[in-house]
């Protein structure tokens, strides 16, 4: 993979940070005021944090672990808010998508897995019930979320095709199955559903019934049925998330203005998807980002469809997104990676992560001095997990000759060869 990185820092742990204790040392890492800092792990969470050099002489007659993240930004963990892990890699398959549950795990792991790799410590996963799957692709993604304990961590949303007619008594029993099965949060498209608002209607109740967050897939197309579907959400303590809500984009301004208005006042999230479309949503476009955030609507941004149907080029990369909200809609890089990073955790109903002492270890670490070269050129990645290494991605790039006359770096930045 091509890169302006230089070669992966050394770490006298093992290559995914497995080591005999709790307490891990980060040195010489930049954060995004410019200070080079050391931090320690321990427990899960940051227990320090201290100028370069001061940690690793506090520490430097025990046998901590230690990670030189010297050219290294390290920032709070991304999270994925938007995630399909039941249908993940099958765009290049022939046929229709298998949902044997094996192969469903096996797709669903694999995603998480490399979701995890580009930053993301957590990740939120829609997954359908009912109809071809039943219960068995639900199953199925709960098995690969046991499997991932201590890697990632992965909610599931249930969603049923239909809750309205006779069919809908079969999807909210259905769904109902879903939540007792380990499904924290439920979901689904009324959009698809004969009579939408009845749909939101059984979610919502069954929502509050059990304690659980609602997550619903609509394009926002309709601006009465949002609004509708705002007046309803309001009261639900657990929270309601939208997504990908690009319809309100195709909306008049006025109409726009007024469904976001309305949307703030409710306490609804919305997840855009600047990376493109999901299975969920008929037409593909962005929810107007910047109109949602100006009438004070949280708004944070997922990967979508990784490499299905939807999407066969998705990337499921947090920075990538970040990127996208920076260059597309002109939100400053700050912005546009709290997006993909704390409201996207806020999102999920996850601590707060901040690079200080008393917060969850939950951390990227990416090749560059600042925010804003990091979402342009992040290729080389440290991912820590509850306070441990737990994926690295690393990448050199290199010329065949170097530029007569000019002193520039061969590789990385700010790293002269």
């Amino acid at each position: 993979m091509p890169d302006s990185q230089s070669q992966p820092p050394h770490s006298s742990s093992s290559p995914c940070g497995r080591t005999d204790t709790a307490t891990l040392l980060l040195c010489g890492a930049r954060l995004t005021d410019g200070r080079t800092v050391d931090v320690r792990l321990g427990g899960g969470r940051i227990e320090a944090v201290g100028t370069a050099g001061s940690l690793a002489t506090e520490s430097s007659g025990a046998r901590t672990p230690k990670v030189d993240l010297g050219g290294h930004l390290l920032l709070p963990a991304p999270a994925e808010p938007h995630a399909h892990g039941d249908t993940a890699l099958t765009a290049e398959g022939d046929g229709p998508v298998s949902y044997d549950p094996h192969e469903v795990q096996r797709r669903a792991t694999e995603a998480a897995l490399l979701q995890l790799a580009h930053g993301a410590t957590a990740l939120r996963s829609h997954v359908r019930v009912g109809d071809v799957q039943g219960l068995g692709a639900l199953d199925a993604v709960l098995q690969a979320r046991r499997a991932l304990r201590g890697l990632t961590e992965l909610s599931v949303v249930a969603m049923p095709r239909v809750l309205s007619g006779i069919a809908g008594a079969d999807g909210l029993a259905m769904l109902r199955d879903a939540v007792k099965m380990g499904a924290s949060v439920v979901g689904g498209c009324p959009d698809a559903d004969p009579d939408p608002t009845g749909y939101v209607e059984a979610v919502l109740e069954l929502a509050s019934e059990y304690g659980c967050p609602v997550d619903l897939h609509t394009d926002a197309t309709d601006p009465a049925r949002l609004g509708r579907l705002a007046a309803m959400a309001g009261g639900l303590r657990s929270g309601v998330t939208l997504s990908p809500c690009a319809g309100l984009g195709r909306l008049h301004a006025e109409a726009a203005a007024l469904a976001a208005d309305q949307l703030a006042a409710a306490g609804v999230t919305v997840v855009c998807l600047p990376q493109g479309g999901c299975g969920g949503s008929e037409r593909r476009g962005t929810a107007p980002v910047r109109l949602l955030r100006a009438a004070g609507v949280r708004v944070v941004a997922g990967g979508g469809a990784l490499r299905d149907v939807a999407n066969p080029v998705g990337r499921g990369d947090p920075l990538d997104t970040a990127y996208l909200l920076a260059s597309r809609y002109g939100l400053r890089p700050e912005d546009a990676y709290d997006a993909v990073s704390s409201g996207a955790r806020c999102a999920l109903g996850l601590p707060e992560v901040r690079v200080e002492a008393g917060f969850p270890a939950e951390l990227l670490a990416v090749r560059g001095d600042g925010l804003a070269g990091a979402l342009s050129l992040s290729y080389s990645r440290i991912v820590v997990h509850r306070g441990r290494v737990v994926a690295r991605t690393s990448a050199v790039r290199e010329y065949c000759d170097s530029v007569v006359g000019l002193d520039l770096p061969r590789q990385g930045y700010g790293d002269p060869s």
